[in-house]
């Protein structure tokens, strides 16, 4: 099969990135982020164009057309709720088509009050109020009808304070305070409308929005209840979630549905099930087996970092004692470095003043373009990598960067 290329936009998002780790050494796909602005997608895709208009842009459906026909692009995957909803409503004129599900159950889906409409009179609804008359009990809970990752999400004590929130001009969703257990349920729907997939998980630790800590659980039958219920109302094909949380008396309560990739459905993804590229299958009309590895998976992140720096070479002389080897173990932070420099065309020399064997520490010596003393003198255009007391003093005479253990995290991409 020759690989489809498939561009991935807003390249930037938490989104993205689930969907560019799922797909990115698939041999089925080529990736390409889109983005409007030079951010985090520049880390993420090899080849990520930053030149995109904003959405909001009248032009913007004619500039993506000129990418989709330059990159000759087989698929276009929105990574965010607001290119999902323009994405599908336009799928009419995109020379591409569109990873996503029908524009009716996007738009009721993007639209948190839409879904309650949608959806009122469901036993599992969260209580919603029409209006601030409405409310006969305090606190309620409220937030964008249209927005994500709980931006100008907050809880509200009182009808005056509910009052002035209201008065700015966004639209709000209100709906009772829910002081429980809040959960995220991955979903897959197959292109026949079978809800194939039901994978719940906690939301332990919420970051801006993202969970940050987050644990598989098993899956009761009251949220496989609302799951089913959810899937024969909708329209959903590939990947989808849902997101409740427990009432008062401990019961589940919806609170809001995207037929989108999550940001954080990494952790069904190391269960045994890449959602992103299980859509792509069931796009390209292929039938898909369900993997299920383990029945509990623990995920716990913190904020990544990634490093653009300021020197160019195209040689990296590597200390062995003291770098490679510390405390007679190899460094496996190093050797991803080494390797990833070798693939990007870089000659790699070890240097050592003993009689080497690296292979007697799985490290291959054809890893290395020579082993070498490490009073060689070392070229221009090259740097040096080591944790030696000496590596200072060796850089100042040869006049090239050195970077010891600590720094190497700015070399891998």
């Amino acid at each position: 099969m020759t690989p489809k290329n498939v561009l991935v936009f807003p390249a930037g998002t938490e989104i993205s990135q689930e969907i560019c780790n799922s797909l990115k050494y698939s041999k089925f796909v080529r990736l390409v982020g889109g983005a409007s602005v030079d951010d985090h997608g520049a880390f993420l895709y090899d080849n990520c164009i930053n030149t995109f208009p904003y959405i909001s842009e009248d032009c913007f459906v004619d500039y993506l057309n000129r990418i989709i026909d330059e990159e000759k692009i087989d698929y276009v995957y929105p990574a965010n709720d607001a290119t999902l909803f323009l994405m599908s409503e336009s799928r009419g004129r995109i020379n591409a088509p569109v990873i996503a599900t029908d524009a009716k159950t996007v738009a009721i889906c993007c639209s948190k009050n839409d879904t309650y409409r949608f959806l009122d009179g469901a036993w599992y609804l969260c209580r919603y109020f029409n209006s601030p008359d409405e409310v006969d009990c305090y606190p309620v809970f409220i937030k964008p009808s249209v927005g994500h990752s709980a931006i100008g999400a907050k809880k509200i004590d009182c009808a005056e304070d509910l009052k002035a929130a209201l008065s700015c001009g966004t639209e709000y969703s209100v709906c009772e305070y829910l002081p429980g257990a809040e959960y995220t349920i991955d979903c897959f729907t197959d292109r026949h409308g079978t809800l194939r997939i039901v994978s719940p998980r906690t939301r332990d630790v919420i970051e801006a929005g993202i969970a940050t800590h987050s644990v598989m659980i098993e899956c009761d039958e009251k949220i496989r209840a609302i799951a089913d219920d959810l899937n024969s109302k909708l329209k959903f094909r590939g990947a989808w979630f849902f997101q409740v949380k427990k009432n008062a008396s401990g019961e589940y309560r919806l609170m809001e549905i995207a037929p989108r990739i999550a940001g954080t459905m990494s952790v069904t993804r190391n269960r045994g099930m890449n959602m992103p590229m299980m859509t792509l299958f069931d796009f390209w009309d292929y039938d898909i087996d369900i993997l299920d590895n383990c029945s509990r998976v623990v995920l716990d992140r913190t904020f990544g970092r990634n490093f653009r720096i300021g020197c160019e070479f195209d040689t990296v002389y590597v200390d062995f004692e003291d770098t490679v080897v510390v405390d007679g173990k190899v460094v496996p932070e190093l050797i991803r470095l080494l390797y990833q420099l070798k693939n990007n065309g870089k000659k790699l020399y070890l240097l050592s003043d003993k009689e080497l064997d690296p292979d007697s520490f799985a490290v291959p010596v054809t890893l290395f373009s020579g082993i070498l003393k490490r009073d060689t003198v070392l070229s221009s255009g090259s740097v040096l990598i080591s944790g030696s007391p000496g590596a200072k003093k060796r850089c100042k005479q040869y006049n090239i960067p050195v970077f010891d253990l600590s720094m190497i995290e700015c070399l891998i991409t």
